[in-house]
């Protein structure tokens, strides 16, 4: 299994935002395959607030086609959504991980921007070289 080139970077960026992760990667059984979405993890917050549990999936979006590589992503987000809530854990919610630059150019525009929002893709947009979390989008 091949990581994304940012996979580390959005590690550290997790962890820096409060995250603890639990696996690297997070393999679950979807009918006759497995699939491994790239990181499970837990907030590390105050009790009072409960607990989060997340999956999530980086993408660099480093190829040639900006368009190619997010239906690619978009596939995979769905396959692996429908994955987790037919596992043990279906309360763990997938974010899809992209970079700053590629939300900002590409994602947040049509079509790409309805089809984040009729498929109620949730995002994490993150800077590689700061090894940063820039934006939450539920």
């Amino acid at each position: 299994m091949a990581k994304d080139i940012f996979h580390n970077n959005v590690k550290i960026a997790l962890e820096k935002d409060g995250w603890q992760i639990t696996h690297d990667p997070y393999q679950l059984r979807y009918g006759m395959a497995d699939v491994y979405i790239d990181f499970a993890a837990e907030e590390a917050i105050a009790a009072q607030k409960g607990s989060r549990k997340i999956a999530v999936e980086v993408k660099s979006f480093a190829g040639g086609s900006t368009i190619s590589e997010f239906h690619t992503a978009l596939g995979q987000f769905l396959n692996y959504r429908i994955a987790i809530e037919l596992s043990n854990e279906p309360e763990r919610v997938l974010y899809l991980s992209v970079p700053v630059d590629t939300y900002q150019m590409f994602l947040r525009f049509e079509p790409a921007k309805t089809i984040i929002e009729r498929y109620e893709i949730r995002l994490i947009v993150y800077n590689a070289n700061k090894e940063v979390i820039t934006q939450w989008i539920e």
